[in-house]
């Protein structure tokens, strides 16, 4: 066990505490509650009992927690589609209590390469879209499955996708929350005929606790479960996908498929009053994170009281500082220079924390062209800089799956909110909930303007990963 470590601010406490209750915990009054979760096997959550059911039933029959959180994954993008799926990207962040290591896996997709400037101007576009056709990406998560259970996991495909496989064919009770979703997104989701016949079964928006099935994402999955993530990149499902991306107007070719392959990374970390945090590198945006918790070092919360004003404006500050770090200097690290180390600096910190007001908040975070410091940024400049519109970001889904000897945390994003979570979800024109995944002109398709005083960047036409949002929260 890690004593004072953590692979994420948010977890502090859910994820690398150790598994069997604190002495001090046990002296707790829980009679008026829900009971501790103990375990000696292992302990599992997500955002649906479903879902966590699975995910223990994978421990039960032996599987470890990388077998439990591919199955609880898979099962999440069917029983909560508006946030999560196959169609979407997948970051993991993988403790190995025997070697004390931490890995990182980016399982993020690029862009087609076919999607340039030109095809967008020609149909009238002048920033990135934020949903439709054009804002599909190659869906990463099925390679990061496979990446996983490859180098961590004890089952096959087929064993941790048995349980959505049985769900999705015999139906599952729609969930509260998501019914709600569902309401919300009837009007987009009726726009596409192939979404309606997935999500409108019978002309209609299933209601909360009546039982929905999904043949064709049991289709996918079987596809899957039998030949791994060759099926989806090459085989039948890849076939449905890019008939699919065709029919919509899109760009996706067999080589943007095939040539695909998620990435293991090295974590990166800050300390923050004695505990270390982990997060991945760019292009996601734990780097903001990272930053977040340096500005707040800086500050006294714990005069402040918890939650109290001052406490959360202080707080509050910090984001707003952090983020416009990570919006300007934040890309793809194999394309652009990103000033990582930097960024974690916590002299850089320092400084930018005198920006936070006291009593009042702060507009204006960034000047344009200058970083806030006297750290030499230089050699991003030619990175983003403001007057691009920001665009809402696609859903997503976390879960963690602790056992005394290994641990993980697995982030799950379905940035196109896709309407559909068959063969051709990735690219039904973004129909669920009708939002697109966080999307970037400048920084993806050099010359493509948006925004009062918007400065256009030449970059090359090839295939970029998407920056992911996915910081603390």
């Amino acid at each position: 066990m890690i004593a004072r470590t953590s692979v994420r601010a948010a977890v502090l406490s859910a994820l690398l505490m150790p598994l069997l209750p604190p002495r001090g915990a046990l002296a707790q009054d829980r009679s008026q509650s829900r009971s501790m979760v103990s375990s000696k096997q292992g302990v599992v959550a997500s955002e649906s009992v479903l879902a966590s059911q699975v995910g223990a039933s994978i421990l039960e029959r032996g599987g470890n927690a990388i077998d439990a959180a591919v199955a609880m994954n898979a099962m999440m993008g069917l029983v909560a589609p508006m946030n999560d799926g196959i169609g979407g990207d997948l970051f993991a962040i993988i403790y190995e209590a025997k070697s004390g290591k931490l890995y990182g896996l980016n399982a993020s997709g690029w862009s087609p390469k076919g999607l340039t400037v030109e095809h967008l101007r020609a149909k009238g576009r002048t920033s990135m879209p934020g949903r439709g056709i054009d804002a599909a990406t190659v869906p990463g998560t099925v390679n990061g499955w496979e990446k996983l259970l490859a180098r961590f996991g004890k089952k096959r495909f087929a064993d941790v996708l048995a349980p959505s496989i049985a769900y999705a064919e015999a139906g599952f009770p729609v969930g509260e929350v998501v019914s709600v979703f569902w309401k919300d997104s009837e009007k987009v989701l009726r726009e596409d005929a192939a979404t309606a016949k997935t999500f409108l079964p019978g002309g209609r928006l299933p209601m909360s606790g009546e039982l929905f099935r999904n043949p064709e994402l049991a289709w996918t999955y079987r596809q899957i479960a039998a030949r791994g993530a060759a099926a989806f990149y090459t085989g039948a499902v890849a076939a449905k996908l890019l008939a699919s991306s065709k029919s919509h107007g899109g760009t996706m070719t067999a080589a943007d498929l095939a040539e695909f392959d998620s990435e293991w990374v090295e974590p990166i970390s800050t300390t923050y009053r004695g505990w270390t945090v982990y997060e991945l590198p760019p292009n996601g945006q734990g780097i903001a994170a990272l930053e977040m918790l340096n500005i707040m070092e800086t500050f006294p919360l714990a005069t402040m009281g918890h939650n109290s004003v001052p406490a959360l404006h202080h707080m509050i500050e910090a984001k707003k500082l952090a983020y416009a770090d990570m919006q300007k200097f934040g890309g793809d690290p194999r394309f652009v220079k990103i000033p990582v180390e930097a960024m974690r600096l916590k002299a850089y910190a320092a400084e930018r924390a005198k920006l936070a007001k006291r009593h009042r908040q702060r507009h204006y975070v960034f000047e344009r062209g200058r970083s806030g410091g006297k750290h030499d940024f230089s050699d991003s400049k030619q990175l983003f800089h403001g007057g691009l519109r920001r665009r809402d970001h696609g859903g997503r889904c976390r879960f963690r799956v602790a056992q005394p000897w290994r641990r993980i945390l697995l982030r799950s994003r379905e940035r196109q909110r896709a309407g559909r979570s068959h063969a051709s979800a990735a690219y039904d024109h973004s129909r669920f909930h009708g939002k697109g995944r966080y999307a970037r002109g400048l920084r993806h398709h050099g010359w493509l303007e948006s925004g009062a005083g918007a400065r256009p960047i030449r970059i090359e036409h090839r295939r970029f990963r998407h920056e992911h949002s996915g910081g603390a929260r």
